[in-house]
């Protein structure tokens, strides 16, 4: 069971917000350090400890990557554990059944799974007459500008498998979702392609930091 909610006490709160703001908020309201102080127990200077984890690591894709040793700390089992159940938990997305209907829909999922990659990949979501995903393929992985991008390479998986309709997907390790000059010759080439191989290009979306584009609503599709 459950262990009763949170109530502050004096003197309490500045350790113990981010469990209770957890309580109040759901998950997503709550900052990077915050998630990682409650991971850390929720005790007298957990937050400051994730702050200096944070800071000690180079943020979120260093501490993912260290080993346990090098965490200097209780509760590193418990971090490495936990970012080795998100990285389980994205390889086995899609899950059955999952309609995509707005952009937002792929975001939600690719956002945390590729905002912090630090190399560049494309990946390309395949789908049915009903929007169904049917599987999610990585095409490319490091630099992705110039010519590097070939359309086979992209509709291969899709002419394979007789997808309907595909949505590509890459991130900017910069953090910024802007598409630059490539990202949009690119698409123009990869949606005449889909054209001509009777496989509709949905979107194109660039994911950031927290952030993404869908180069659809900018009227690059």
């Amino acid at each position: 069971m459950c262990a009763a909610p949170i109530r502050l006490r004096p003197g309490d709160q500045a350790e113990t917000a981010p469990a209770a703001r957890l309580a109040l908020l759901g998950s997503a309201a709550l900052a990077s350090e915050e998630l990682l102080a409650i991971l850390l127990g929720g005790r007298a200077g957990s937050l400051s400890r994730a702050r200096s984890l944070l800071e000690t690591h180079d943020g979120l894709t260093g501490l993912a990557d260290a080993h346990p040793d090098e965490l200097h700390c209780r509760e590193a089992p418990a971090i490495v554990a936990a970012f080795e159940l998100g990285r389980r938990w994205a390889a086995e997305w899609p899950r059955a059944g999952w309609q995509i209907r707005t952009p937002a829909d792929l975001a939600e999922q690719l956002v945390p799974a590729m905002g912090h990659l630090e190399r560049e990949e494309l990946r390309v979501i395949l789908l049915n007459t009903k929007n169904v995903v049917t599987a999610v393929e990585t095409v490319y992985h490091g630099n992705l500008a110039g010519s590097s991008v070939r359309v086979g390479e992209v509709y291969r998986s899709a002419v394979r498998r007789q997808a309907a309709a595909a949505v590509v997907v890459h991130n900017h390790p910069s953090g910024d979702p802007a598409p630059s000059g490539e990202d949009l010759r690119i698409t123009g080439e990869l949606a005449a392609a889909g054209r001509l191989l009777d496989i509709d290009l949905l979107d194109h979306l660039v994911i950031g930091h927290g952030r993404w584009v869908s180069l659809r609503a900018l009227g690059a599709l």
